[in-house]
């Protein structure tokens, strides 16, 4: 069998989705089937052109996101010629996937991460416009014919079948983590400061700026707090967003701010922190969480999207998503005052394992 990988970023692109897919690549080359990669070349010093085993990695490049949407579907045609089957992910690679398979006539999968439906109206640093395009290609999304969808998490899985999806075209696995990478990062609190830490990508959803006015209501109640933020440098327009909200708030000798740590030095960063914050308007999976629950650090959470369903271990939960609550559960936090629930385990093996039975039953369905 031979699969091609339509995917906006890949490794070393960190990340959680990359890191299945690489994980994905690897399991199905292992097995002796064959794997394409269509990405976008991030960095001029990686590979145009990669191979390593059954894996051919190639790298194009694209101006921005919405660039790869409409163009990357001449390099796409052109690699789905000889493969059996093509797997995409949501939201900017979907289109000239499913492009390409349709004139192929090639079945595609595409994991759907997350579904917002409305939320897109309720989100921060978004016009009105915007909101509406993004809304309106959700949709179209949605409505396009791919053979199957797969959801990521049971809320992920229902948020698609009402928007419209047919039942019969969907399944629910969820993402995995290798837990053995974890080992060697255990929660273990500073004896300094109260340490609060936001970690993950630069996003509408991620709810930054909660965490940011939750800070201000904090600093002349809770000295001994510390905050911190790791963040990276990209998109550039979202982060230049960021730091004029923290001068505005004139937090800024509060915050310790991190950009592009190493995966080792995250991790050590995770684990010496009291609490991670996770305050997102909605959550598909949250690789955050369940990386943050592999360590064993704390969570407070929005609760939003699939977080209530994927959270255990200490955790708190906040009663509104608005930096006024927030600011309460971190004051919580800092007492001890923590509520638990039993650890769930998402297994990259589990993940891996289902996904190559979906792909061997879709091989046989001609």
């Amino acid at each position: 069998m031979k699969i091609l990988f339509v995917l906006e970023n890949y490794y070393p692109h960190i990340g959680g989705v990359e890191t299945l897919f690489k994980n994905l690549a690897e399991a199905l080359s292992k097995q002796n089937h064959e794997v394409v990669v269509l990405t976008t070349l991030k960095n001029a010093k990686d590979s145009r052109i990669e191979q390593l085993d059954n894996i051919t990695v190639y790298r194009k490049k694209y101006f921005n996101r919405y660039f790869f949407t409409f163009f990357a579907f001449f390099a796409a045609f052109r690699l789905s010629k000889s493969c059996d089957l093509i797997h995409t992910t949501s939201y900017n690679a979907a289109l000239p996937a499913w492009l390409a398979g349709k004139l192929r006539g090639k079945k595609v999968i595409i994991t759907f991460h997350e579904v917002w439906g409305d939320l897109w109206f309720d989100l921060p640093f978004m016009s009105k416009f915007g909101a509406r395009l993004h809304y309106l290609f959700e949709q179209m999304l949605l409505k396009l014919h791919f053979f199957k969808f797969v959801a990521v998490s049971n809320f992920t899985h229902q948020a698609l079948i009402d928007n419209g999806v047919d039942k019969a075209h969907t399944t629910m696995i969820y993402n995995g983590i290798d837990y053995a990478e974890f080992n060697h990062h255990i929660h273990k609190q500073s004896s300094d400061k109260f340490l609060f830490t936001y970690f993950g990508r630069l996003g509408v959803s991620k709810g930054i700026e909660i965490y940011l006015f939750a800070i201000k209501e904090l600093i002349s109640i809770a000295h001994e707090a510390s905050f911190q933020l790791i963040i990276p440098e990209q998109p550039v327009s979202f982060l230049k967003e960021i730091y004029a909200i923290i001068d505005q708030l004139n937090i800024r000798d509060r915050l310790i701010i991190k950009h592009n740590l190493p995966i080792e030095e995250l991790k050590k960063e995770i684990a010496r922190s009291s609490a991670i914050l996770i305050p997102s308007y909605s959550e598909g999976f949250c690789f955050a969480a369940v990386e943050t629950m592999a360590i064993g650090t704390p969570i407070i959470s929005s609760g939003k999207g699939a977080l209530t369903e994927v959270i255990g271990g200490k955790f708190l939960e906040l009663k509104s998503l608005d930096a006024v609550a927030l600011a309460q559960s971190m004051q919580k936090a800092i007492k001890g005052d923590w509520n638990q629930k039993p650890l769930r385990k998402f297994k990259l093996e589990e993940t891996l394992d289902n996904y190559l039975s979906l792909y061997h039953s879709t091989n046989k369905e001609r």
